[in-house]
């Protein structure tokens, strides 16, 4: 099963800054539970460079596994994100996925 949380960054502080410091561990951190992850990565701002949230698919059973996981991830205890949002998700068709799911065999 999958969970992807989708985080905003806070209004009220200088994410820019806390990224910049925290982005080593961050790194570091995500190499660690890459088995668990389906894909990650920053959006963002629209029509903009700057990364304003961030998105995790996560290779896990429950929400509370998935909260666990972006707990423990430097960007979150540095109060980068203002809002975490988690869904159960199915992957289910595209290119990473080699195609869709109801057309495979058996």
């Amino acid at each position: 099963m999958a969970w992807v949380a989708l985080c905003t960054d806070r209004n009220d502080v200088d994410t820019g800054a806390l990224r910049r410091a925290a982005r080593e561990a961050h790194f570091g951190y995500i190499e660690s539970i890459m088995d668990r992850l389906l894909v990650a990565g920053p959006l963002a701002a629209p029509g903009s460079t700057e990364h304003r949230a961030s998105l995790f698919v996560y290779r896990v059973n429950s929400e509370a596994e998935a909260r666990a996981l972006l707990e423990s991830d430097p960007f979150w205890q540095a109060g980068i994100y203002g809002d975490c949002r988690f869904w159960p998700f199915t992957p289910a068709a595209g290119e990473w996925l080699g195609g869709a799911i109801w057309k495979r065999p058996g």
